[in-house]
């Protein structure tokens, strides 16, 4: 049996493809959340669980519990914007004895991706709880889905590459309605927010000349949704460039003119890595232009053998002439370190 590419065609159901897809080699699930207190205190997280497969397919019937054909690990990442602080966490494990897993969440067993108690929960119809914690920081929320899946792309597929053959299935959960509380140093505070959900699976996502990305997924102050991502080459040279948007009413649209321009520098203290200190966002043909800016300079995740910034923005900018704010996340890989496992030299 051999791992099955991202081809077109692709039917999404759910909530069947809220859960594993084990043909294919890589997948992940993936959160990301703009909190506040009713002070006005701000707070970001991320909550991502990764299935690295070993070995197409599931297990057989009756095999032993430790032959191991895939490698879950998370990431769960804090951001307390007002007071400036941010700090990461990584987990892995075999998943023997169920202590870590995916699963189509019907049934008896509604947890989609967990690790031992971080976990991403459906617990009703267009409902999912989320729970995460380790060293003094924890997000415990429920989240109310509003919209239905964006998928994004064409055709079922979500291309990575302008050769043939680099593509992943994805699709998101926008505008996740967040409350719950979020705890520092043992002390629980209540918020609301927004979190936005994604999930990605592929084989040969990335072409072997390919060597990151730029992502980010924002919400608008005007109702709209925008997903947006490019792709450089190991020169550093944007080599693809793609977006999705949704608008207020619901209407999802491939982006075609989409213009990311980095803005300035940061360069890590941890890894010496260059990364860019923001972007400046353009789609000429909806009259849109944003500057994304950073709640904090420093949200590099060093979680071997993984380097990369993940973390808190804000954006200003207009549409159509008139002010628009916007509040999400900004993914920047291939800077401080290789990314493994997502291209597959033939």
């Amino acid at each position: 049996m051999e791992w099955r590419a991202a081809e077109p065609g692709w039917k999404y159901f759910f909530p069947r493809d809220h859960g594993p897809h084990r043909e294919f080699k890589t997948e992940w699930w993936y959160a990301t959340g703009t909190l506040a207190d009713d002070q006005g205190r701000e707070f970001g997280f991320q909550l991502t669980f990764f299935r690295q497969g070993i070995r197409p397919g599931g297990k057989s019937p009756g095999s032993s519990r430790f032959r191991v054909t895939e490698l879950p690990f998370a990431h769960f990442a804090f951001t307390d914007c007002s007071a400036k602080t941010f700090r990461h966490f990584q987990r892995s494990s075999r998943g023997s004895f169920g202590e870590a897993g995916f699963s189509i969440p019907t049934g008896k067993e509604s947890r989609m991706a967990w690790m031992e108690d971080w976990e991403i929960i459906r617990i009703g119809p267009d409902r999912y709880r989320l729970k995460a914690s380790d060293a003094g920081r924890a997000v415990d929320l429920t989240l109310v889905q509003e919209r239905e899946p964006m998928v994004h792309g064409e055709k079922g597929i979500s291309p990575k590459s302008s050769k043939p053959g680099h593509a992943s299935h994805y699709y998101s959960l926008t505008r996740l309605k967040a409350s719950g509380t979020v705890t520092i140093d043992g002390k629980s505070r209540s918020v609301s927010g927004l979190v936005w959900f994604d999930h990605e699976w592929a084989t040969n996502s990335l072409d072997p000349g390919e060597a990151g990305w730029d992502w980010s997924g924002l919400h608008l102050s005007n109702g709209e949704d925008l997903m947006l991502f490019r792709i450089r080459d190991k020169q550093g040279k944007q080599v693809f460039l793609s977006g999705s948007i949704r608008d207020a009413k619901g209407s999802v649209s491939a982006i075609k003119d989409l213009v990311m321009t980095p803005g300035g520098t940061w360069k890590s203290p941890h890894t010496g890595g260059l990364y860019p200190a923001g972007f400046e966002i353009a789609v000429p043909s909806r009259a849109l232009t944003l500057t994304l800016t950073p709640q904090l300079a420093d949200q590099e995740l060093l979680l071997p053998p993984f380097a990369y910034w993940e973390g808190a923005v804000k954006g200003e900018g207009w549409v159509n002439g008139s002010p628009v704010t916007a509040s999400g996340y900004l993914e920047l890989t291939g800077y401080g370190g290789k990314i493994l496992g997502l291209s597959q030299e033939k």
